[in-house]
């Protein structure tokens, strides 16, 4: 289960930014609270959340500290840190610290959903590195798995245009033997396999985010919204909004369950 702890000793702090998260895309996130620093730091080991939003002022401790603290337990958690207090020091350091966001009271809606989205993309952006960090395709390919190290290539690039030729020649093929050989193992041709794998990606920003369908069809590497609309729905019988309502309404349907 995804955990988002906010510690913050303001109640009317903390209702609203549980509210809206249980009204939001991301309402598939458990929510947790304290309102101390100590309890925080116990909840940050117990739940190991993947946000933590802290207020600046907490009664015993500062919330920037906190934050250290959970980026020192786990480099990946998001930190989000919000405050009535609009100083730049503080800004910078939150900056220098590595925090996701910084954000002052009463917080927007509007500019809670843009860091939520970043978090949500670059989250997504480090699976698929760790991934492929784990099978990077190399310096000098091993010419005996070649459909092997081209699926590698298209998982590192799909965002870039990418061409049969151009991965033919990565692995050292001709584009009619390169053709006909990722066929013969994949069950699908070079075009199919590039658009599904794209597809794919996709799925994961529409559930996960909220960003326009135009930015999604730009990360994933389709040349406009237009193109990526149509493609989705060929495969998914749905477009990409629809598919997007289709899951925030089984999400309530999960949580008024």
């Amino acid at each position: 289960m995804a955990n988002i702890l906010i510690v913050d000793d303001e109640f009317e702090s903390r209702y609203s930014l549980r509210e809206f998260v249980n009204s939001s895309k991301y309402n598939y996130f458990s929510v947790h609270e304290s309102e101390t620093y100590e309890k925080g730091e116990m909840l940050l080991k117990q739940i190991k959340p993947s946000i933590l939003i802290a207020e600046i002022s907490l009664p015993d401790r500062s919330g920037l500290e906190l934050g250290m603290e959970a980026i020192r337990w786990d480099p990946n958690i998001s930190v989000i840190i919000i405050t009535h207090l609009q100083i730049f020091e503080y800004v910078q350091k939150s900056i220098n610290l590595g925090f996701s966001g910084y954000l002052l009271k009463p917080c927007s809606k509007s500019d809670i959903i843009k860091i939520f989205d970043r978090i949500m993309i670059k989250s997504i952006s480090n699976e698929s590195e760790q991934f492929i960090g784990n099978n990077k395709l190399p310096t000098n390919p091993d010419l005996a798995n070649p459909i092997n190290a081209s699926i590698q290539y298209i998982q590192e690039n799909f965002k870039e245009p990418i061409t049969l030729n151009q991965v033919a020649d990565t692995v050292y093929l001709s584009p009619s033997h390169f053709s006909r050989l990722f066929k013969e193992e994949m069950g699908v041709n070079f075009i199919e396999y590039l658009t599904s794998y794209r597809i794919e990606q996709s799925k994961k920003l529409l559930k996960m985010t909220a960003l326009p369908i135009e930015v999604i069809a730009h990360q994933i590497g389709f040349t406009s919204s237009g193109y990526f609309a149509t493609t989705f729905k060929k495969s998914e019988s749905c477009t990409p909004s629809e598919y997007r309502n289709l899951f925030f309404n089984k999400q309530i349907i999960r949580k008024e369950g």
